[in-house]
């Protein structure tokens, strides 16, 4: 992809600030922004060769020995993640599909942190809001990243035509990624009130689960007492289902990665208290 002002900008400040190659600064860039801004795997002759970074922990670099050479990237990469917070460093996809902004995704998304096409499919990445945006068959499709980094496209790609992204967690699957919304790509110049990209509430299992109701007092006298509650949202007589339901619920959390095993012990035990 063709650099913007503010990438060449980057490019032309890192290569001075460094002492290497406009190319190298531009294979780093290019590597930082398919991770996200969070990882790396990059290959060139100025940075060692084959190597990978990743912000706050691990780095690699084909010259194992040499720790000037490890500093170097480090610094590179932080340098390169801090300035792709700040705005993309390409140009916007061009084609005969995009909006009234220039881009074929929903403005209100914000600047994508990376952009391309795999399996003729268009996809831009947003780690700033969550969000992954997909053009498939003339359709923009919006899916949540949720608890996934996502930092670009998978090696590996099925035959089948699907499409698999990178994270911090490792490979994901776009069918493994809730899907919020598919619209044609001008529709945000004439959005209906019933739908708003980009401003998808959290999903309600998971909004049942932080916040379960309280209303019924723990010990209840009798049955009667149950059918008359005096408060304005009080639990239903199938309060023992509904936390039954919501286990259920923590558990496809848990098995989807968003919530960690004790996340998940604490709040199973905060809803067996409720029975």
């Amino acid at each position: 992809m063709q650099f913007s002002d503010n990438g060449t900008r980057v490019q032309d400040r890192l290569a001075r600030q460094y002492g290497i190659s406009p190319d190298a600064v531009r294979t780093m860039m290019d590597a930082v922004s398919r991770g996200g801004g969070y990882q790396a795997q990059f290959s060139h002759p100025e940075l060692g060769g084959m190597g990978q970074w990743q912000r706050g922990g691990m780095i690699m670099v084909g010259d194992m020995f040499n720790a000037n050479l490890q500093a170097l990237v480090s610094n590179l990469c932080n340098d390169i993640s801090d300035a792709l917070s700040e705005g993309s460093f390409y140009k916007p996809a061009a084609g005969g599909l995009s909006g009234g902004s220039g881009n074929w995704w929903p403005s209100d998304l914000g600047q994508p942190s990376s952009t391309g096409m795999q399996n003729d499919q268009g996809y831009a990445i947003f780690p700033a809001t969550a969000r992954l945006a997909m053009l498939q068959n003339g359709l923009v499709r919006i899916y949540d990243t949720g608890a996934h980094r996502i930092g670009g496209v998978g090696q590996q790609q099925a035959q089948d035509g699907s499409v698999t992204f990178t994270s911090q967690l490792g490979p994901v699957p776009l069918s493994q990624l809730r899907e919020i919304t598919a619209t044609e790509p001008d529709a945000d110049t004439r959005s209906t009130p019933d739908e708003t990209p980009g401003q998808d509430p959290l999903p309600a299992h998971m909004v049942s689960v932080e916040s379960p109701p309280v209303t019924t007092p723990k010990v209840a006298q009798t049955p009667a007492l149950q059918a008359a509650p005096d408060g304005p949202n009080p639990l239903p007589a199938s309060g023992t289902v509904d936390v039954y339901e919501a286990l259920s619920r923590l558990g496809e959390l848990r098995d989807k990665g968003i919530l960690t095993d004790a996340e998940f012990q604490a709040k199973k035990t905060e809803l067996l208290a409720r029975i």
